[in-house]
């Protein structure tokens, strides 16, 4: 039972009526026996909360950038209309909307009432209780019950890269050979023999092709198909730092989303793995087990980052063990010197002897705008320390250059593009 506003304004125009007309204390007595009767009789011809058949249904799953309902269906199987709020309690961050609303449920009706649901994270939402309130003619006082309906709402990684798909399809048939385009490199499948022009690689020269004509060939090929892609997610404590307004690890898998999907068109095998201090998340996605991108965003929806430090030996123990043919790695993390020099460096040459290896890392773009700004002794201070990250970075990514490793290092407007581009030229150079 709850008592409204209006029981609330009756009792205190009751108090004035008994300082008004007293009689002795006897309409104190009959202001409450009024009052009481009419909250009672409003109860008694209020409609029944426990006859609600209350369920729901909308959206389980759905991506962070893209406004998700569920709603809410009411079937009143008692014999009384009911009139009243209903409340759909939801966690503060899926924002939903309307929070309350009137309802008005005729005898034998059914009625929907939709929540426009807009998540500011990603996770995986539970819905709350279903509180009904059912007030009576008068609107005294209201019945009130709740309902504990169940359900789920997985949000997904955004996906803003989503845009760049078409260029890099479009790339892609060009080096699939889908149009007269044809290009060269150090792949196994041969496409044809061509005169050498300057800038081709020695390597690909054709030297019997060569002494027949007496002119220089070389060979070209196609790019090579089915092939496997390990996406490795670094989820220690440097991807919970923030660029922007969202963590790094957001921008990785935005990354890892666009070439994941792009390497699947390719008919490539594209692998997930997650490592900070240990293995977090263990997920295969073979090119011919259904919609790729779906499969991604359902295996990453739930992947935050850890405040712990990343085990570079376990990260590269666990690839060699899951990975046994030649392969790209890919690996997003942070060129920060520390954690590179530290924890991956020693135990990298393992890996690039049997794999091609690329480092993604995304730019904190507000520290590329403060270096060279030397307007007050505050800009100086803030020029000379982004001086000193992005010089780290330099000899970070020169130490992994000299054992073999493509880094890409690139700000979050553009990473997932630079990242996909990347995977495109090693295709283009047979490399994979």
């Amino acid at each position: 039972m709850a008592l409204t506003r209006r029981a609330a304004i009756v009792a205190l125009a009751g108090v004035l009526v008994v300082f008004v007309y007293p009689l002795h204390g006897y309409m104190l007595l009959i202001v409450e026996g009024a009052l009481v009767l009419a909250i009672v009789a409003d109860l008694a011809l209020a409609g029944s909360v426990r006859s609600l058949r209350v369920s729901r249904y909308g959206d389980t799953a759905r991506r962070l950038d893209e406004v998700s309902e569920v709603g809410v269906l009411i079937v009143n199987t008692g014999g009384r209309r009911v009139r009243g709020v209903l409340r759909d309690a939801w966690p503060p961050s899926a924002q939903a909307s309307p929070a309350r609303r009137p309802i008005n449920v005729g005898a034998g009706d059914r009625r929907r009432f939709p929540t426009t649901i807009r998540p500011r994270r990603r996770t995986e939402l539970q819905a709350g209780r279903i509180t009904v309130r059912s007030f009576g003619p008068l609107g005294l006082a209201a019945r009130q019950g709740s309902h504990h309906v169940p359900w789920s709402l997985r949000v997904l990684p955004a996906f803003p890269s989503r845009r760049y798909l078409p260029e890099k399809l479009a790339k892609l048939r060009i080096l699939d050979g889908r149009t007269a385009a044809r290009v060269r490199g150090q792949g196994t499948e041969f496409d044809s023999l061509r005169d050498y022009v300057e800038g081709d690689d020695a390597r690909s020269i054709d030297w019997r092709a060569t002494a027949r004509r007496s002119a220089v060939v070389v060979r070209t090929w196609r790019p090579e198909r089915d092939r496997r892609i390990v996406l490795v997610l670094d989820t220690g404590r440097t991807s919970a730092a923030r660029i922007g307004a969202a963590p790094r690890l957001d921008a990785a898998l935005d990354a890892a989303l666009l070439l994941g999907t792009l390497a699947s068109r390719a008919g490539d095998r594209v692998d997930l793995i997650a490592v900070d201090s240990a293995p977090r998340l263990l997920s295969s996605r073979s090119r011919t087990h259904g919609d790729p991108l779906s499969g991604l965003l359902e295996a990453m929806a739930g992947l935050h980052p850890r405040l712990v430090e990343t085990d570079g030996r376990q990260l590269v123990a666990e690839v060699l063990r899951r990975v046994k043919q030649r392969a790209l790695i890919v690996l997003f993390t942070t060129l920060d010197e520390a954690a590179i020099t530290e924890g991956l460096l020693p135990v990298l040459p393992s890996l690039t002897r049997k794999h091609v290896v690329m480092v993604a890392s995304v730019a904190d773009p507000q520290v590329l705008a403060m270096v060279g700004v030397h307007d007050d002794s505050r800009t100086v201070y803030d020029a000379a320390a982004a001086e000193r990250t992005t010089a780290a970075h330099r000899r970070v990514t020169a130490l992994l250059r000299q054992l073999d490793v493509e880094v890409v290092d690139a700000g979050p407007a553009d990473f997932a593009s630079k990242v996909s581009d990347a995977y495109l030229a090693l295709k283009a150079a047979g490399r994979l």
